[in-house]
């Protein structure tokens, strides 16, 4: 019994020496973490001096895509993308603010890194609806009623835009409540709204207020259409009355539901 008892003694006390088992693992895993960091280290450095100290990987030359009056010499050079400096490094928000303000017939443009070497700048240019003649040129206005270009010559296929607003007390008064750039949207909403084959033959958006814009078109006929409300529904009218009275001078789809149409 007394034997049992010592070797007992002697087998605990194997087992108790050496550090706790918790604090081995402890030991084992702050090995492993300085390794780790030792390892990202040297794998570090070489990293940061490929991206920003070799001259592998520096922006070298830009590419230019989408433009159509634009050309990509204009783009390029209203980038001022920083040639020479690592690639990773270049500010593509900074370079697509620059075009924006610079440029203001871009309506957006994605600015890409093209690994080893190259900038992208991928540009959508702005269309288009409406034009307003003005000292002699035109300006041409968006889809979003946006004045965003002044040119020499008349763009074709775009109607002119006549903002009428001061010739009666109703104008001065719709002019005073919408403001003109309210009045502008509204006519762009016409242009858009109007059918495919009347659109072709618009030559001028006339605007009188709110809710008195009218269509001139090319053969002398005159659509009223009323405010930019219910455009779909006026498109669908007018589309259906043009094809009852193929000989009428004037169109009154102002109030949909109830159309007019006179003159031959």
């Amino acid at each position: 019994m007394a034997g049992s008892t010592t070797a007992e003694r002697g087998e605990r006390q194997r087992e108790s020496s050496g550090p706790p088992p918790v604090r081995r693992l402890r030991r084992r895993h702050l090995r492993v973490i300085v390794i780790l960091g030792l390892a990202l280290v040297f794998l570090g450095i070489p990293t940061v001096w490929l991206f920003y100290g070799s001259d592998w990987l520096r922006a070298e030359h830009v590419s230019v895509s989408g433009t159509r009056v634009l050309t990509p010499d204009q783009v390029e050079a209203a980038a001022d993308v920083p040639l020479g400096k690592p690639l990773i490094s270049v500010d593509t928000d900074a370079i697509e603010t620059r075009l924006r303000q610079k440029l203001p017939r871009i309506d957006s443009v994605d600015v890409v890194r093209s690994w080893p070497h190259g900038i992208d700048l991928k540009v959508v240019e702005r269309t288009p609806v409406l034009m307003v003649q003005k000292a002699g040129k035109f300006v041409e206005v968006d889809d979003e009623g946006v004045r965003f270009a002044t040119v020499s010559e008349a763009p074709k296929g775009v109607p002119a835009l006549e903002l009428t607003l001061s010739r009666s007390s109703s104008a001065a008064a719709s002019l005073r409540r919408f403001g003109e750039a309210r009045l502008v949207r509204e006519a762009v909403g016409v242009a858009r709204a109007v059918p495919a084959a009347v659109a072709r033959d618009t030559r001028t958006v006339k605007v009188r207020s709110y809710d008195d814009i009218s269509l001139e078109l090319r053969d002398g006929r005159t659509v009223a259409w009323g405010s930019s409300e219910k455009g779909a529904a006026k498109a669908r009218t007018l589309t259906a009355l043009m094809k009852a009275s193929p000989g009428a001078r004037y169109f009154d789809v102002s109030v949909p539901t109830a159309p007019a149409s006179s003159g031959s």
